[in-house]
Parts: structure tokens; sequence; C-alpha cells
């Protein structure tokens, strides 16, 4: 048995049968992700207990010095991946990102055209619990 077995059985169990049907299953969402056996790793190690506020070197509280070796190791090979003078690697979700490139280049009242929730689409694809609902005049595709 290992320690979540031991703490929690009925949360060990339903991770195992989620491992099971994403092996089993194909996902055709596109707002799914599956990492790998070393980012799961590296998500569930000491580095989970860290709280990031600020930039490399410029945090707003302390204890973050290996945090920021990884992060910079991410930033160079971004940059050499994509070819950038720089490189931003501290994570959004999907919301902020389509909120950015939805202000970057639509004026409140705009039409947007979204996969439907129901097909794989996201909420800020127009849904109206999201702001892209209520700032935008949404149609939906599945």
């Amino acid at each position: 048995m290992n320690e979540l077995e031991i703490a929690d059985p009925e949360v060990a169990a339903a991770l195992k049968s989620e491992l099971a049907r994403q092996a089993f299953t194909i996902e055709l969402v596109a707002a799914t992700n599956f990492a790998s056996r070393a980012v799961l790793e590296v998500q569930g190690s000491v580095f989970a207990h860290k709280t990031l506020e600020g930039y490399l070197g410029k945090r707003y509280h302390g204890g973050h010095k290996y945090v920021d070796v990884i992060e910079n190791l991410a930033i160079e090979r971004a940059k050499e991946i994509f070819g950038a003078e720089h490189a931003n690697v501290q994570p959004h979700s999907g919301v902020s990102a389509n909120m950015a490139v939805y202000f970057a280049v639509l004026q409140p009242g705009d039409g947007i055209l979204g996969m439907d929730l129901a097909t794989g689409g996201h909420l800020s694809h127009g849904h109206p619990a999201s702001f892209s609902g209520r700032f935008y005049r949404a149609s939906f595709y599945g």
C-alpha cells in the first residue's frame, strides 16, 4: 500500500480509476491535457508547497531560491526552442490567455465564434458564466 491508500482509500481508488479511464479512453476535449510522469512527479514534489508571486529574484516572499533555478531553466529552454529574446513561463489559465487575446483585438459587443461547451469548448469561448459571454455576442459550433 502507498501513503494515499492508507490515508484515504476512497481518494486512492478514485485516482486509480481515473488513471485507468485516461489510459483506455480517447479524449477529444481541447481543454484536456495529459502530463508526463516526469511532470506529475515535479507537480507532486516539495515545489507544490510554494506559492509564487513576482519574478525571478524579485518574489514577494522568501524561500524561492530553488524554484527560481527551475523557472530560469524553463525560460532559457523556451527562448531556445522559440528563438526568442525573452520568455515568460509563469502559468496562466485558459481564461486569462483567451481574455488577453479578446481584449487585444475585440471591443465589447463584438461577435465571437467559439466551440460549444458540451462538445469540448471552454467557458471563455462565450459562455454566459464567463466574462466572454458578458462582453461579447457569442455564437457556437460543435
